[in-house]
């Protein structure tokens, strides 16, 4: 079985009994956790994929891990891959996870990328300004590119508006090349 079948299947599985429980925002908290920490930790990651580790021991250091901030429902998820030597995909499938939830609940995610950071007042204030002119919420991120200059590049579902300086300098090169001198 290959990888996105399998994580696709796990994310389904969880998702649908947290629905049924009404936990939703509850999977939602972890699966941000349980991702952030496998984005976060290459240790982690070996560890999940070490094969030397017992599967015993890799349920005990995860519950030790994930006790205190986990909800029941997700550690009882994390042990149930674990037994199923699926624990290579759980980042994978907490990516699944998110993308059920945001299609479930209408959110939509954005990426606002800038020249220099900004700070989390303006993103928050950006994020509002969206969720007025998209009607649903939205859950922005904001990313630095010191190559677009000035601006802003803003990509939502996988179409992109593109106000950098960089792009207005390509286009206006573009331009002075057409025309003849």
């Amino acid at each position: 079985m290959d990888e996105s079948a399998i994580t696709v299947r796990y994310a389904k599985a969880v998702f649908s009994l947290a629905k049924e429980n009404n936990q939703l925002s509850i999977l939602k908290k972890d699966a941000e956790l349980i991702a952030a920490v496998c984005r976060q930790s290459a240790d982690f990651n070996r560890f999940l994929k070490n094969p030397v580790v017992k599967t015993s021991e890799k349920i005990r250091l995860i519950h030790l891990i994930f006790k205190e901030k986990a909800d029941v429902l997700s550690l009882n998820f994390l042990t149930l891959m674990t037994q199923n030597k699926r624990e290579e995909f759980i980042p994978a499938v907490c990516r699944n996870i998110l993308s059920l939830i945001r299609e479930e609940k209408n959110i939509k995610t954005a990426v606002l990328t800038t020249a220099v950071e900004m700070d989390e007042d303006l993103l928050q204030k950006a994020e509002k300004i969206l969720e007025k002119e998209l009607g649903t919420q939205v859950e922005l991120t904001g990313r630095v590119n010191p190559h677009i200059i000035g601006g802003v590049v803003l990509q939502i579902d996988g179409k992109q508006y593109d106000d950098s300086i960089a792009t207005q300098l390509k286009k206006l090169k573009q331009e002075f090349l057409k025309t003849e001198v």
